[in-house]
């Protein structure tokens, strides 16, 4: 009986061409099966990629990077974004961010790509980078703006829960939050925590501010900077349906998470 042959794992270099600009390296990041936290240590040559991006950056004030972060559908996305090639971006774009390229420059992408062949359940580089024009999006972020603001994530949970289980329309919601901090210049994210009106008015506005900084906590983890999110507690001041009732009891007990 012939032994099956195993298929070849894939590897994507860190590549970034375009305008004028060339930079090519067999390295990049790398990430375990269903993971959007790159592997450590990072290679001299992906760090040499990353100055790249800033070179390509500081050419020309028009120029922007897309990274694009590959996943497929057999990985488990784990985190609080639509897709697991969007978080994967989002995670090397906080990286490049952290060594001096500006957040408004790069955009993030995720694409399903399920011809990718782990080795030893590490994925080789899963990430592509354009270089691209930045264009006036001033527009967009207004539109973006009122879409969050008119319609803003809410989260129900305990405090303690070590995980939020979130809808996709959810996980767009912190996408486009994400994306707005990103793009603005002094954009905030305000998070929001209230209880029913069970027990006295300050240990309330203490549990809300607990299951706020907890939404901050989540929302850090997922690569949104604390430094972006203002959390406060309005306890059971502002309630959205009648304590009456347990159900309305649990609608509640929320966080509700917007711009400022």
């Amino acid at each position: 009986m012939q032994t099956p042959i195993e298929p070849k794992a894939t590897a994507y270099p860190f590549s970034l061409k375009g305008n004028g600009f060339e930079f090519d390296s067999n390295d990049n990041f790398n990430f375990k099966s269903s993971e959007f936290a790159y592997q450590e240590p990072l290679s001299e040559n992906v760090n040499k990629g990353v100055a790249a991006i800033q070179q390509y950056i500081d050419k020309d004030p028009k120029n922007a990077v897309t990274i694009t972060g590959y996943y497929t559908a057999e990985e488990e996305n784990k985190s609080a974004y639509p897709n697991l090639g969007i978080a994967r971006a989002n995670t090397i774009k906080n990286y490049v961010v952290a060594s001096g390229v500006p957040s408004s420059k790069l955009n993030i992408s995720g694409q399903l790509m399920n011809s990718m062949v782990p080795k030893d359940s590490i994925y080789i580089g899963p990430v592509a980078y354009d270089a691209v024009i930045a264009e006036d999006n001033t527009a967009q972020m207004d539109a973006l703006y009122l879409k969050i603001k008119s319609n803003p994530l809410v989260l129900h949970f305990k405090t303690g829960q070590a995980a939020i289980n979130l809808t996709a329309e959810q996980r767009q919601k912190i996408a486009d939050i994400s994306t707005y901090l990103d793009k603005v210049e002094g954009a905030m994210c305000n998070v929001v925590g209230h209880t029913d009106n069970t027990g006295d008015r300050t240990t309330n506005i203490g549990l809300g501010l607990k299951r706020a900084e907890f939404a901050k906590e989540y929302l850090t983890n997922n690569g949104i900077s604390p430094s972006k999110i203002n959390t406060s507690s309005k306890g059971p001041d502002e309630p959205i349906a009648t304590n009456d009732t347990e159900e309305g009891k649990a609608q509640n007990r929320r966080t509700v998470i917007t711009l400022k």
